[in-house]
């Protein structure tokens, strides 16, 4: 990878002395400029530790860090200023207004009176919230909230963002918001490397993904090339009779052991190699044993399902979870 906007190479951290937790246990990632690149990991796979170390706020125990071509230990004060981070918590003060936030944030980067007033203006009216401006932030919407605290984290024009885990708690018409957001972000040459524990939004806004457990990339690639690694596609049958998801797991063109039967939902789901043979393979079965479908699909797998796969016990006997590409 030529020039990348984060380069993470053998990067170990432990929290306490002997018989403490080990937060990154030779963690290894790139990242290329102009790209989103997403962060998945289950709690306490170490995704905020490598924020941290990223952004200067805390120091590896051993293990090289470059962001934006400088040393994070050596060239740190250069790499603050490269940078923006939104973190888990918004960090805005709820009695000012949205432009009085950015103006104080502008004055905190140096950027001087003038300079952060266009700057607070040019954020707002980017983010969707110049009518705000003035509206304490304690009467703003969550995705408003948001927005604003990522409009902070953009004042001093950034090369690389941190976006670490940006929606939880939001509703769905304020995670679009954001997602939105971020695109917008991409689009005009900044890089983002977003941790998130929402695999919907992985899937949405990144170019490519990594997956982090026990302090390791245990998986790095496209959201595809991470789904091809839990085999084939899935064909997904919903029965009207619930009785009857017995009898009609043989009727699937795999092994038995292979079905996943969701009793609830009265769902057999099942990984298919020929897409097109196994639908009508399965529809005339069902139609000759006299079984009834409510529904029939074919889908891709999810990176629900990716992501269990990866993290499951059945990784460490897969010789594909490493490298995706």
């Amino acid at each position: 990878m030529a020039d990348p906007a984060i380069t993470v190479e053998g990067v170990r951290k432990k929290y306490g002395g002997k018989g403490g937790k080990v937060a990154l246990d030779g963690l290894d990632l790139q990242v290329t400029r102009g790209t989103v690149h997403g962060v998945l990991g289950p709690n306490g796979a170490g995704k905020t530790t490598l924020v941290r170390i990223l952004s200067t706020l805390l120091r590896p125990d051993a293990g090289r860090v470059e962001v934006a071509g400088r040393d994070v230990l050596t060239h740190a004060r250069e790499v603050r200023f490269r940078i923006g981070l939104l973190g888990q918590h918004a960090a805005l003060d709820e009695e000012l207004g949205g432009r009085q936030n950015l103006e104080m944030f502008g004055r905190l980067y140096h950027l001087g009176t003038r300079h952060a007033r266009v700057r607070a203006d040019e954020l707002l009216e980017r983010f969707g919230l110049a009518g705000t401006g003035r509206k304490p932030v304690k009467q703003y919407s969550g995705g408003m909230r948001r927005r604003l605290d990522l409009a902070a984290s953009l004042i001093s024009e950034p090369e690389v963002l941190f976006l670490d885990e940006p929606t939880t708690g939001l509703d769905p018409r304020g995670r679009a918001e954001v997602w939105d957001s971020v695109r917008s972000l991409v689009g005009g040459g900044t890089t983002v490397l977003l941790t998130t524990q929402y695999l919907e939004e992985a899937d949405q806004l990144a170019d490519r993904i990594a997956v982090v457990d026990g302090g390791r990339v245990i998986a790095d690639g496209t959201a595809d090339q991470l789904k091809s690694l839990t085999g084939a596609d899935r064909i997904d049958v919903t029965l009207r009779d619930a009785d009857q998801l017995g009898a009609a797991v043989a009727l699937l063109p795999v092994p038995e052991d292979a079905v996943t039967v969701d009793a609830d939902r009265r769902l057999l789901s099942a990984p298919v190699t020929d897409r097109m043979t196994a639908l009508s393979s399965v529809v005339r079965a069902l139609e000759e044993t006299g079984i009834e479908a409510e529904d029939i699909a074919l889908r891709r797998p999810t990176l629900d399902e990716v992501f269990l796969h990866l993290t499951g016990d059945e990784r460490a006997s897969d010789p594909r979870v490493k490298e995706a590409v």
